[in-house]
């Protein structure tokens, strides 16, 4: 079985000061880099379907209203290595057009050339689960993508 679409297309990730943030149709990753040595148990981390809160050692390092809802049960947070937290949201809105700008409503924001790559990415990865035998991971696109590209669904096969 092949990886997924985006781990051989590679990632369009957004830096931040504690990390960064990434997406994909279905999910926003954040990964944030905590002090070597971090123990789960220093951690105190909330995730609801449009607020995040991360705490570590007592010290806040995100909180927020995030960019769009999330789907609260399916959200996770791992510590890996002691060194950096990575969590995981499940997008309610799992549409190419739904591109998160910034992570969260007022904060995080990508700058204009990354949210042009991030829509690239996207509307590459509709385009594959349109079209599962074709490899898009490589592929560049052109013209008319934003809000997820052009819609086929409704030309004949």
């Amino acid at each position: 079985m092949s990886a997924p679409f985006e781990e051989r297309s590679g990632v369009v990730p957004c830096g931040t000061p504690w990390g960064r943030w990434y997406q994909t149709l279905e999910e926003v990753f954040i990964e944030v880099r905590v002090p070597p040595g971090t123990r789960a148990k220093d951690v105190r981390c909330s995730l609801r379907s449009r607020h995040i809160a991360l705490a570590v050692c007592g010290q806040e390092l995100l909180q927020g209203k995030l960019f769009d809802s999330t789907v609260t049960d399916e959200g996770t947070w791992t510590l890996e290595d002691r060194q950096l937290i990575r969590i995981v949201l499940m997008k309610t809105n799992r549409d190419a057009g739904n591109c998160w700008t910034s992570l969260l409503e007022n904060e995080y924001t990508a700058d204009p050339w990354v949210q042009d790559q991030m829509q690239r990415k996207l509307t590459l990865e509709r385009f594959q689960r349109e079209n599962p035998g074709f490899d898009f991971s490589g592929a560049e696109i052109s013209g008319n993508y934003s809000k997820g590209g052009p819609d086929f669904s409704s030309l004949e096969k």
